[in-house]
């Protein structure tokens, strides 16, 4: 069988993984352009030829050293994708096709990419699309964890949107099944989002208990604090140092406080929330059913009140969250109304101080790196823009003549 590629933008010489072997994959999708690269793997975009349908294939080389160390995580992923198979925001798996070098996945195609590309643009995220999308994940992991399954590696670059915006959870390359009272102890994940017990087990020579779910849930806690604040709960330049953070994480650390000026807008649940996300414990952490009943999730149904008005039951808790939504409501419109002007004085001496400027510096700051900045009390965003003369910088030079 010759294999040919339709796509005039598609090189027909181009070194097509697996060849003859994959003849099957090739013979009912056309590939195209590559969307992202791994050790082992690349994700490119393609198209069912029969129906013209929009596909992401994650093309997995098994056939080198590397790719034979992950064969069993491979087929793992597979399994474990296919157990969730149904849940809305979990990435599906159309179908996979395997040969003695490589393995493709065909998963569903997210056109608007990773959510930590969505935050670059917008910064942050508002405290109701925060509630959605918080709400949605940890539905996925509620639903893995209930069928014995830890992800590892939740983080915004393994969640995908969809071209309504909705979230997809993706890469269970790091994912396993766990038994009920089983303790995992390998060091699985990205370093900003590692839970401590993960740390402090893969530190320890011994003596250690492993860890478990909750790793999960503490991955969740750093997505919601960067969502609201537009940066990572704990960050360092030197990786031990963030490591040592996470370990001993507490608000009295210099990068973990919900008190600092982009806080000033987020409500008290949505702070306590995070708190018990990000409970060092993991035995006292909330768990993510816990969590979806959390008072930050609650919200004000009309309909239900109007019920109410035509004679049904009277519910006392509805109408105390009724009043409570409405004098936050107020008090919010309040605060924006009575919100400082942005005056000359405001940006030489507390720039970050300022919503509407804050948004502005974290914006040109995302432009200029590409990454999160963090701003603490040695660094900070507002400090891009200062024009202050270092020390070193005054010295007076004498030139030779």
């Amino acid at each position: 069988m010759t294999i040919t590629v339709d796509n005039p933008a598609f090189s027909q010489s181009a070194d097509l993984p697996g060849g003859e072997e994959a003849a099957e994959f090739y013979s009912r999708y056309e590939p195209r352009e590559v969307l992202g690269r791994g050790l082992v793997s690349v994700v490119r975009k393609c198209i069912h030829r029969a129906t013209g349908d929009v596909f992401a294939v994650k093309i997995i080389d098994v056939g080198s050293e590397e790719g034979q160390k992950i064969l069993d995580e491979t087929k793992k992923e597979i399994e474990i994708l296919k157990e969730l198979r149904g849940h809305e925001n979990v990435i599906k798996l159309q179908e996979s096709f395997e040969t003695p070098s490589f393995i493709f996945l065909v998963l569903e195609f997210c056109t608007q990419g990773e959510l930590f590309d969505h935050m670059t643009t917008v910064v942050t995220v508002s405290s109701k699309r925060t509630r959605q999308i918080m709400h949605k994940l940890l539905s996925v992991i509620d639903h893995m964890h209930e069928k014995f399954i830890v992800h590892r590696d939740i983080k915004p670059e393994n969640i995908l949107l969809d071209e309504n915006l909705n979230i997809k959870v993706s890469d269970f390359g790091f994912a396993t099944f766990i038994e009920h009272d089983e303790e995992l102890t390998e060091l699985m994940g990205t370093p900003a989002y590692l839970s401590p017990e993960v740390l402090k087990c893969s530190m320890s020579m011994g003596g250690i208990e492993g860890y478990g779910r909750p790793t999960d849930v503490w991955a969740c806690g750093v997505v919601m604090y960067t969502l609201l604040s537009g940066q990572p709960p704990f960050w360092h330049r030197k990786q031990m140092m963030m490591l040592r953070m996470i370990m001993e994480a507490s608000e009295n650390w210099l990068l973990y406080s919900l008190d600092k000026p982009e806080w000033d807008d987020v409500s008290p649940a949505a702070k306590d929330l995070i708190r018990r996300l990000l409970e060092v414990n993991p035995e006292k952490r909330i768990t993510a059913r816990q969590a979806l009943n959390h008072d930050f999730f609650v919200t004000f149904n009309p309909s239900e009140v109007q019920q109410d008005l035509q004679g049904q039951p009277f519910n006392a808790r509805l109408k105390l969250r009724a009043v409570f939504l409405f004098v936050h409501s107020i008090v919010r419109l309040k605060l924006q109304v009575q919100q400082k002007p942005v005056t000359p004085e405001l940006l030489c001496t507390a720039p970050y101080n300022s919503r509407t400027v804050r948004k502005m510096i974290d914006s040109c700051a995302f432009g200029i790196y590409g990454h999160w900045v963090k701003k603490g009390d040695q660094q900070n965003r507002a400090a891009l823009f200062e024009n202050h003369i270092k020390s070193v910088t005054q010295r007076n030079f004498t030139f030779a003549s």
